[in-house]
């Protein structure tokens, strides 16, 4: 049984629905790379372009980074509906310029009466799409939380400053590219299921074509609120208690004392090194730092660059990495709060080494032999986007509401909010050793239990050069962002890609289960392609974006001794763009 469905940037297909019905997605070819965007001053890099250049605008207005990744926010939850929201959750990586890093955690909570056991039948089986669709599979939204916390700690303008650019976009409209009515037309059979749902994303009961204005003069009243009021509006007034009233009438489990208890935390970084570079990334209730950290450690080991890009040698130690990394991102990590993070065993040289000595030269491994509990393992819905500003302040930013086939979350609107909300509760394990949506096999440490964070994959990254401010990145895509993430690092600090042909680049992936290597086409040649089959490898392709997310990049390096900020817009996105000032 195949368990994978299809990721598009962190947006769910089923495999049939692949390219058959939305050949609208395929992103132009990677053969010839092109240029990043340059700027003298900042950059602004998401997968939606009105998105893009509401964060350079701001950055022009004399905003910092963090305005600008605020309005960016709301922005998206405008614009890019599928991923971008105020219904869900994420998580922010913020470099300042002064040399601090620090991680904002808005990631979903469980309800209070959520479950172990809520989403399996009285056999204990898994319900099918109970911890998917409609208002029982909701978690508490986070983002306007952490949105706020943002700002009020690390930005320098006012919330109806960063907020006003989203209203304009959702009272006065904008118009629909080609991709944005091919998720759309994707949803079209869960969009007619809720009538208020239809009302806002079909056109007079029909699918909306490309050049038509998308109006949503609910999401900018309730964006209005917001701005007014500020969070406790949407966490202990008018608007908890519409989101309430709706999850109570469909058998939700949301409660206002849900709402009212919600907190966005401030945390510690994870980081570490690789080869001269520090990542900064997230930690739990992300896999996202520790796990790209992990598989860094055990690659420090191997001369990547002289191997060559997704060489056969290159993409064995890679694979083989992945593979014992993702068994302890599946079996080890979970919510600090409810369960103790073995970080200090994953991020460490000697875990590392005890990895590397495991790891056959020339043979795959099979993921049937790296197992938790034995040594050395013992014991597509999102987007991402990144900011830097003249002064050096970067901040990179994932955040999501999943979805069950491409995004939109829980496919639930409540009342005339105007905003979708999440079905996070399926990133929990909702019965230990059984796949979920992204075909990860987790264990207990992300068991469903009541105000517990989902593990995530998100992995909002930035990376310093003796420090000073470097790269920024980060992707959606699932399990499949951690792979993101990580080969843009490797493809600029080892195979000296420039950011926007380190993004462009043909990816590939492994997440211990299933025991099978993903791969975009064209990222191993047929040569390779033998070699690792002889080698013991299965290896699937999967065409263009499908499966692998948009990592939205910023380098920052000089030219002609002048301090110049590189922008990439993954090919993929093709609704993105990189807008510097």
């Amino acid at each position: 049984m195949r368990y994978f469905r299809a990721v598009l940037g962190g947006f769910l297909f089923a495999p049939s629905l692949a390219f058959a019905q939305m050949a609208s997605f395929a992103p132009p070819p990677a053969a010839k790379a092109e240029a990043p965007v340059e700027a003298a001053n900042g950059m602004a890099v998401s997968a939606q372009h009105y998105a893009s250049e509401v964060g350079a605008q701001i950055l022009k207005q004399g905003g910092n980074a963090v305005d600008a990744a605020v309005a960016i926010g709301y922005a998206l939850a405008v614009t890019y509906p599928s991923a971008g929201n105020i219904g869900g959750g994420g998580l922010a990586t913020i470099h300042l310029a002064n040399g601090k890093d620090t991680f904002i955690n808005f990631r979903e909570k469980a309800p209070m009466a959520a479950s172990a056991n809520m989403y399996l039948d009285a056999k204990g089986n898994i319900i099918p799409m109970a911890s998917l669709y409609g208002y029982k599979a909701v978690a508490v939204p986070g983002t306007v939380a952490g949105l706020e916390k943002m700002l009020t700690q690390y930005g320098t303008m006012s919330r109806a400053q960063v907020m006003a650019p989203a209203i304009k976009l959702a009272e006065e409209g904008f118009t629909l590219m080609p991709g944005d009515v091919a998720f759309f037309k994707a949803n079209e059979k869960y969009f007619r299921k809720e009538p208020n749902v239809a009302a806002i994303f079909l056109k007079n009961g029909q699918p909306y074509a490309a050049g038509d204005r998308l109006v949503q003069k609910d999401l900018a009243a309730t964006l209005k609120q917001i701005s007014a009021k500020g969070p406790d509006v949407f966490y202990k007034g008018d608007i908890a208690n519409r989101v309430v009233a709706a999850s109570k009438a469909r058998g939700g489990l949301l409660t206002m004392q849900d709402f009212a208890s919600f907190t966005a935390e401030e945390t510690p970084v994870i980081t570490c090194d690789y080869r001269g570079y520090r990542i900064i990334s997230a930690p739990p209730p992300s896999s996202g730092g520790p796990i790209i950290c992990e598989i860094a450690n055990i690659l420090s080991a191997y001369p990547m660059d002289k191997m060559g890009h997704h060489s056969a040698q290159s993409i064995h130690f890679m694979v083989e990495a992945m593979r014992h990394a993702f068994v302890d991102r599946n079996y080890g990590l979970g919510d600090p709060n409810f369960v103790k993070n073995p970080l200090d065993k994953i991020l460490s040289p000697q875990h590392a080494a005890a990895i590397r000595a495991k790891i056959d030269p020339v043979k795959a491994t099979p993921s049937s032999e790296v197992k938790p509990g034995t040594p050395p393992h013992e014991d597509a819905q999102t987007t991402h986007y990144s900011v830097v500003d003249k002064a050096g302040n970067a901040v990179s930013i994932t955040y999501t509401i999943n979805g069950i086939e491409s995004g939109f979350g829980a496919q639930v609107i409540a009342g005339n909010t105007g905003f979708f909300l999440n079905n996070e509760m399926d990133d929990f394990t909702s019965k230990v050793g059984a796949p979920n949506l992204y075909g990860l096999v987790q264990g207990a440490a992300n068991s469903i239990q009541p105000g517990k964070r989902p593990l995530s994959s998100m992995s909002p990254s930035i990376v310093t050069k003796d420090g000073k401010l470097f790269m920024v990145t980060g992707s959606p895509g699932g399990s499949f962002i951690i792979t993101t993430v990580l080969e843009s690092i490797l493809n600029v600090v080892d195979h000296k890609m420039n950011v926007k042909a380190a993004v462009d680049a043909p990816r590939l992936h492994h997440q211990w289960l299933p025991d099978v290597i993903t791969a975009e086409p064209g990222a191993i040649k047929p040569e390779v392609k033998k070699e690792l089959e002889a080698a013991g490898y299965k290896i699937s392709e999967e065409p263009g974006n499908i499966l692998f997310g948009f990592d939205e990049a910023i380098l920052v390096g000089t030219k002609n001794g002048k301090r110049v900020v590189y922008g990439a817009n993954d090919r993929r996105a093709t609704s993105g763009s990189a807008v510097g000032h």
